[in-house]
């Protein structure tokens, strides 16, 4: 469960930025290089660098270095827990609002119910 706990949040600490996000999104066309990314993207090097490692240690990006380029792709791992997380949540929002919903037209019913005896 820590484990799992743990892989959880390097992945939503990742996907937390605007920049690693789009980074992503680039990956997803095409393999990039770090100096790549970096103009892409209107920022330094070491700062690239910086996003792509997060990305990494989340399982996210994988990099090979040749020669002096560092390549970067989409990894292997997929967000199946994560998504399964958020599925998990989505359900219990979903149940949540039926019930409000229910409620309220309890109350509107009530409401008319009310209104008719009043009248007359």
């Amino acid at each position: 469960m820590v484990q799992y706990q743990i892989r959880l949040d390097a992945t939503f600490a990742a996907l937390a930025d605007v920049t690693r996000r789009g980074v992503l999104q680039q990956l997803g066309d095409s393999h990039a290089s770090i100096s790549d990314l970096a103009e892409r993207f209107h920022m330094t090097l070491t700062g690239m660098k910086k996003h792509v490692s997060v990305l990494e240690e989340a399982g996210l990006v994988t990099t090979e270095k040749v020669g002096r380029v560092r390549t970067c792709r989409l990894g292997p791992r997929r967000l199946d827990e994560e998504a399964a997380w958020i599925e998990q949540y989505r359900r219990l929002w979903d149940a949540r609002f039926d019930a409000l919903d229910a409620l309220v037209e309890q109350l509107k019913s009530k409401e008319k119910t009310d209104g008719k005896r009043k009248r007359r």
